[in-house]
């Protein structure tokens, strides 16, 4: 998306069709993840716990998508309790969006660096324009992206992640998609058009056993591999014996499409 004028909410909120946008509004400060800017995303994913929404876009106005945290916020908190402090209240953001019961999906027009990178990382699925670009810098300027490279490094083989961190070289889309960081590049163009269609199709989906799925999926991959066969083995017979799960055996058994929700 191009820059649009800026308006006094720092983040945009759109509900349309079980699919709500949240995009970031702060083009000219290449919508940095101030403490305003972090208070203001906690509000909005924990206001969508218990709503009708079925998925989630993360977009951002402007030309770039997210460079990260702001430099002279940090700087101007000088203590270490009141920077680690900033960083907890980042950290609590990002976990919160494995928790949430949607799919979230970043759309990405343009840069995403350091904690933006991260944002990306963090979401569930990412699509991406083919002039976004994906850079973890840290590292050149003396404070390595640690808390980067949890979500990157959760999304990315293990070299792929330390090359991110280790050398802060940008990378274009098609090597995000190459190396995991994004699922789909398409034409600037067609960004708006192919998020939104990948978002409606997820949101016909069921949505206890969607909410369900992504809940089991985070909680394996955190476990050994027996723990995590148990937990998906209980997830999956849960939605079978939901009433989702019946409805959709019905149909499928008798031939006919799936259930509308």
């Amino acid at each position: 998306m191009s820059a649009v004028p800026q308006s006094e909410e720092i983040l945009l909120r759109e509900d349309r069709d079980g699919v709500c946008t949240l995009t970031l509004n702060r083009p000219q400060q290449m919508n940095l993840l101030t403490s305003e800017m972090l208070e203001a995303l906690q509000e909005a994913f924990e206001s969508l716990m218990d709503s009708e929404v079925r998925v989630v876009i993360l977009a951002a106005h402007g030309k770039g998508f997210c460079a990260g945290h702001d430099l002279k916020e940090i700087r101007g908190l000088r203590e270490q309790p009141k920077i680690e402090e900033l960083f907890g209240k980042c950290s609590r953001m990002m976990q919160t969006i494995p928790m949430l019961p949607q799919p979230v999906i970043a759309r990405v027009q343009g840069a995403a660096a350091a904690a933006g990178c991260q944002l990306v990382a963090q979401c569930d699925l990412a699509v991406a324009s083919e002039a976004a670009k994906f850079t973890t810098p840290g590292v050149t300027w003396g404070f390595f992206c640690s808390t980067p490279g949890v979500a990157v490094g959760r999304n990315l083989q293990r070299k792929h992640a330390m090359e991110m961190l280790l050398t802060g070289d940008v990378i274009d889309a098609r090597k995000a998609m190459e190396w995991g960081l994004v699922n789909r590049v398409v034409p600037p163009e067609q960004l708006e058009a192919t998020t939104l269609s990948l978002a409606k199709q997820i949101a016909e989906k069921p949505p206890s056993t969607v909410a369900a799925g992504k809940r089991g999926f985070y909680q394996q991959m955190d476990m050994g591999l027996a723990k995590a066969y148990e937990l998906a083995s209980k997830v999956i017979a849960d939605s079978f014996a939901h009433d989702e799960g019946r409805a959709g055996m019905d149909a499928f058994i008798n031939k006919k499409p799936p259930p509308k929700t």
